[in-house]
C-alpha cells in the first residue's frame, strides 16, 4: 500500500533534552525508507515509533557531528542482528570517511554484508534510490556537510471521466498506460493523451546545519516537503552565523524564496523550552506564508497530497 510520510524520531540540536532526542528522521516513501541523520538514541526512538530495521533502505548522513551520526553504530548493528536481507545504502560526506569507519565498526558484533557505502564528493552527486533520484549538495557549516533532495519522476494521471466517455474500461486502462494507445470493443482508437494529464513527480528536501547559502535554496526549490534546521531565534542571529546555523526566520525565507510547500522546522537548540515554541512558528511565518510545522519527537507528518485530477466536461 502506498504510504508517504515523515516520521520524526528526534529534533534537538547539539545535545538531547528531556523532551527532544538527538536528530533522526525517517521518510517513508511507497516501500522505501530513508533514515536521515541518526543521532544518539535513534534505535530506541525507532522502537517507540513502531518501526524496525527492516523498514530501512537508505541512511543519509549530512555530516559527521555527533548529534547527526552517533546513532549509526546502533542502527547498523540492529540491521545485522535482525537479519535484514535487502541492501541498505549509506550516504555521507567522503571527507568524513575516518569518522564513518569508526562508527561503522565501533564495537564487536556479527557484521552484515547488506550495508553499502556511498561517500559523497563534488558539487552535486546524484544516486539512484529505487524509484527516486537522490541528489546532494554541499552546505555552509563548520565541517563538510551535504543536504539531500529526493525527486520522483513525472508521469501521467488518468482521468476517469474521459476513460468512461471513450469506452476504455477494465484491463484496457492498464494497456493504455503501458502502450499509449488502445482500440476499444467499439472499434474506437484512444490515445493516452486523450484520457490523462501530466502528473509532476513529488519531491522532498532535507537541509540541515548550514548558514544561508545558494545550495540551501537549490535543494529546497519547489519541494513538496522541506525539512530544515531552525536552531535559533532571530535574537541569536549572530550566534547562528558564527556556528553555521539558521534562525527560524531564515528557514522561512529559504522556503518562501524556493517556493517550497510544507515547511518543517527542527534541530532546536537546547536553550529553548516549550514556552518558546510559538516564537519559532511566528518568526518563520514572517517570511513564509505557507503551512509550517515545528517538529516534535515521534510525530507523523503526512506527505502533501498531489493535486487532484483536473475536472473535464
Amino acid at each position: 500500500m502506498s504510504l508517504r510520510e515523515l516520521l520524526v524520531l528526534g529534533t534537538s540540536s547539539a545535545v538531547p533534552t528531556r523532551h527532544r532526542n538527538h536528530n533522526g528522521y525517517l521518510l517513508r516513501w511507497d516501500g522505501e525508507g530513508f533514515l536521515f541523520d541518526p543521532g544518539e538514541g535513534t534505535q530506541r526512538q525507532m522502537l517507540l515509533a513502531g518501526v524496525s530495521a527492516h523498514d530501512l533502505t537508505w541512511i543519509c548522513v549530512t555530516h559527521l557531528h555527533g548529534d547527526h551520526s552517533l546513532g549509526l553504530p546502533g542502527v547498523i548493528q540492529r540491521v545485522a542482528r535482525d537479519g535484514v536481507p535487502h541492501p541498505i545504502a549509506v550516504a555521507y560526506p567522503a571527507t568524513g570517511e575516518e569518522y564513518y569507519r569508526r562508527l561503522r565498526h565501533a564495537t564487536s558484533f556479527l557484521d552484515t554484508a547488506v550495508v553499502t557505502e556511498h561517500p559523497l564528493t563534488g558539487p552535486r552527486p546524484s544516486l539512484p534510490a529505487g524509484p527516486l533520484t537522490l541528489t546532494a549538495r554541499p552546505l555552509s557549516h563548520s565541517i563538510d556537510t551535504y543536504g539531500y533532495r529526493l525527486d520522483e519522476p513525472g508521469g501521467r494521471r488518468m482521468l476517469p471521466d474521459r476513460l468512461g466517455a471513450l469506452g476504455v474500461h477494465g484491463p484496457l486502462v492498464g494497456r493504455l498506460q503501458r502502450e499509449g494507445v488502445v482500440t476499444t470493443p467499439a472499434g474506437v482508437t484512444v490515445t493516452l493523451d486523450e484520457c490523462s494529464e501530466p502528473r509532476p513527480g513529488q519531491s522532498f528536501a532535507f537541509v540541515m546545519d548550514t548558514r544561508l547559502c545558494d545550495n540551501a535554496y537549490a535543494l529546497a526549490e519547489g519541494a513538496d516537503l522541506l525539512v530544515i534546521e531552525s536552531t535559533f531565534l532571530s535574537a541569536e542571529a549572530e550566534l547562528a552565523e558564527r556556528y553555521g546555523h539558521l534562525t527560524a526566520a531564515q528557514a522561512g525565507h529559504v522556503a518562501a524564496r524556493a517556493g517550497a510547500g510544507h515547511l518543517v522546522l527542527t534541530h532546536v537548540s537546547e536553550r529553548y523550552d516549550a514556552a518558546d515554541e510559538p516564537r519559532f512558528l511566528a518568526e518563520a511565518a514572517t517570511t513564509y506564508p505557507g503551512p509550517i510545522t515545528l517538529a516534535h519527537d515521534l510525530q507523523h507528518i503526512p506527505f502533501p497530497r498531489p493535486p487532484r485530477p483536473t475536472a473535464t466536461t
